[in-house]
């Protein structure tokens, strides 16, 4: 999964645009906050959503992008007299790159408190196994992956094997 940081000493233009949004007293959003995690059965994301009505939070995945979408709405009428709205309205959008170790088919989602918690698990191709390889008194080797049982014929006689059979590596 890759995730882009904002630095906004590190791109000039951005920080002018910051600087020209709070001069115009325009309030178009800037993003989601976000915390992400990786455990051993995979990735956890959190987005800070306050104010957003979960049933207008999209989240789609296309090609190894995840894309999150939301919008907030004011709670004021058009025509009433707004004092001060300082809080971010409109389309929140943010996209995430996920690796293909990843299985995007079952990311589980779930909003509370103004918090979306995304759970992204690995893929089971990508999650690490143990490969056993034994040899039995008639000379069949038996390799053992997740349970499963493959016999294959020994090496012809005079040939050794120089693998890693008896390390954990």
């Amino acid at each position: 999964m890759s995730v882009y940081r904002f630095d906004p000493f590190g791109d000039p233009w951005q920080m002018d645009r910051l600087a020209k949004q709070l001069m115009s007293g325009t309030r178009t959003p800037l993003g989601m906050p976000m915390d992400v995690w990786q455990t051993d059965d995979g990735f956890h994301v959190c987005l800070d959503l306050p104010g957003v009505d979960p049933d207008s939070v999209d989240i789609t995945t296309e090609r190894n992008i995840l894309t999150i979408k939301a919008e907030r709405r004011p709670e004021y009428q058009e025509g009433d007299n707004v004092v001060i709205a300082e809080r971010p309205q409109g389309s929140f959008t943010r996209q995430l790159q996920v690796s293909d170790a990843l299985d995007s088919d079952k990311i589980e989602a779930s909003y509370g408190d103004g918090v979306l918690h995304l759970d992204i698990p690995m893929a089971q191709v990508a999650r690490p196994r143990r490969v056993q390889v034994r040899t039995d008194s008639s000379g069949q080797r038996r390799v053992t992956v997740e349970g499963e049982t493959e016999e294959s014929e020994s090496a012809a006689p005079g040939t050794s094997d120089t693998g890693s059979q008896g390390s954990d590596a």
